[in-house]
C-alpha cells in the first residue's frame, strides 16, 4: 500500500483530505475500518488531485484520473511507455519514485532502497525454501551436511540484504558485482568477493550498462562461480530499465542438478536467460525461481516503508493542505517524468520519440 493507516493520519493531521479505494489495504491487513478511523474517506473509485500507488496503473485505470492530477508510483516510465503516454496526454504530472536522486538527502524518501531490502530478504528465504538440502553446517549422529554454496550476483542494497539473511542462515555466501565499491560492502555483510576485472561505476552509485565486449567478459569468467554454486540469487536491476543478463541458459546448464538460481529482477525482464516472472522453470534439473513483486510478500512492512518514503517526498511537494511544488528543488525535479502535457524526463522521451522539455528554475520565474 502506498499509505497505511499511520501515514493517512499524519496527511490528515496536516490538512489533506486523503480518499482510499475500498479493500485496497486488505492483503497487507490494512482494514477499510482502519482507515476510516484515522480520517480516511473509504471510495469505490478515487479521483483525487494526487493519486499514489506502488506499481503503474493500466490504460483503463489511466482513462478514469483526473485530467491535470499528479501521479507517483514504481512508474519505470521507460518500461511502461504506453502508460506514460495516456498520462500525459491528460496532462497529468507524473512522478516516479525510480528517478529518484541518489543523494544523501533524499535517503529517507528513497523507495527503491526501503523495497530492495524487502526483496532481498526474501529471494533468500525463496532460496532456502525452494533448495532441498539445508543451508548450514550440520553435525549430526548421520553424518555432516556441508553449508550450501550461495553465489549472490549484484551487491546493492536487495543483494546485502541477500547476503546478510543467507549468511544467517547458515550458507557460505560468495557475492559479484560490477562495481568497484561493492567489494567492501560485500565483505562486511559476510561474503567473499569474486574479483573477474570487470567494472562498471556509474554517476550515484549505479552501475552502467556493460558494453558488448565487457558483457562477453563477465560472462565467460562467471561460467565457473555459477557451476560451483548450490544457489545462485540474481538482483541486478538498472532503475527504469530492462535488467541486465547475467545468467546464461549455458550456465545454468553447467550447474549441478538440484541447484536453484532465484532471480530476484524478474519483473524487470529477469538476470537469468531462462526467467519467467512468477514461474519456476526446471531446466536440465535446475530450476530457475522468476521471484515477481517480492515486496508484497511481506505487505506489512513493505507498505510502512513504503509510506514512510511517500511522506517524505510528498514534503517538497506541498504542506498544510495545500499542492506548492518546489521546482527549484533537484529532487522534486529528479523524480518528475512529465508535467504540463510535456516530456521531462530525456530516456522517456526518447522512448516515446517525443522532444524532451527540461525543468528549469529560470523558466518557473518567468
Amino acid at each position: 500500500m502506498a499509505l497505511t493507516p499511520d501515514a493517512v493520519k499524519t496527511l490528515v493531521a496536516d490538512g489533506w483530505t486523503v480518499e482510499v479505494q475500498r479493500g485496497a489495504g486488505a492483503l497487507a491487513h490494512f482494514s477499510d475500518d482502519a482507515y476510516a478511523q484515522v480520517g480516511a474517506t473509504i471510495v469505490d473509485a478515487t479521483s483525487g488531485d494526487v493519486t499514489l500507488r506502488v506499481n503503474p496503473p493500466t490504460l483503463d485505470e489511466v482513462a478514469a484520473l483526473r485530467e491535470g492530477s499528479t501521479h507517483l508510483s514504481f512508474l519505470s516510465p521507460v518500461l511502461a511507455a504506453d502508460v506514460v503516454r495516456a498520462m500525459n496526454d491528460r496532462r497529468i504530472t507524473i512522478l516516479s519514485f525510480d528517478l529518484l536522486p541518489r543523494i544523501s538527502r533524499a535517503q529517507y524518501m528513497d523507495a527503491l532502497s526501503s523495497q530492495a531490502t524487502v526483496s532481498g530478504y526474501r529471494a533468500a528465504l525463496a532460496g532456502a525454501t525452494y533448495f532441498d538440502r539445508f543451508f548450514p553446517l550440520l553435525t549430526t549422529a548421520a553424518g555432516t551436511i556441508r553449508p550450501a554454496k550461495v553465489l549472490v550476483m549484484g551487491v546493492g542494497v536487495a543483494g546485502l540484504q541477500a547476503i546478510a539473511t543467507a549468511k544467517r542462515l547458515g550458507a557460505k555466501v560468495r557475492a559479484y558485482d560490477v562495481r568497484s565499491a561493492a567489494k567492501e560492502e560485500a565483505e562486511s555483510a559476510g561474503a567473499v568477493f569474486v574479483k573477474l576485472g570487470v567494472t562498471a561505476d556509474a554517476a550515484g552509485g549505479y552501475a552502467r550498462e556493460l558494453t558488448d565486449e565487457e558483457r562477453a567478459q563477465q560472462q565467460a569468467a562467471l561460467v565457473s562461480e555459477v557451476a560451483n554454486a548450490d544457489v545462485v540469487i540474481t538482483t541486478a536491476a538498472v532503475p527504469g530499465r530492462k535488467a541486465p543478463l547475467l545468467v546464461s541458459t549455458a550456465m545454468v546448464e553447467a550447474m549441478s542438478e538440484g541447484s536453484l538460481v532465484i532471480d530476484m529482477a524478474a519483473d524487470g525482464g529477469g538476470n537469468c536467460e531462462l526467467t519467467v516472472a512468477g514461474e519456476v522453470v526446471e531446466h536440465r534439473g535446475v530450476r530457475v525461481v522468476g521471484l515477481s513483486n517480492p515486496p508484497a510478500q511481506m505487505g506489512a512492512h513493505a507498505s510502512f516503508m513504503y509510506a514512510n518514503n511517500v511522506l517524505k517526498l510528498l514534503g517538497l511537494f506541498g504542506a498544510k493542505g495545500e499542492w506548492r511544488p518546489d521546482w527549484s528543488d533537484e529532487v522534486v525535479v529528479g523524480v518528475t517524468v512529465a508535467r504540463d502535457g510535456q516530456i521531462n524526463h530525456a530516456p522517456t522521451a526518447e522512448a516515446l520519440g517525443l522532444e524532451r522539455v527540461a525543468i528549469t528554475v529560470s523558466k518557473e520565474n518567468e
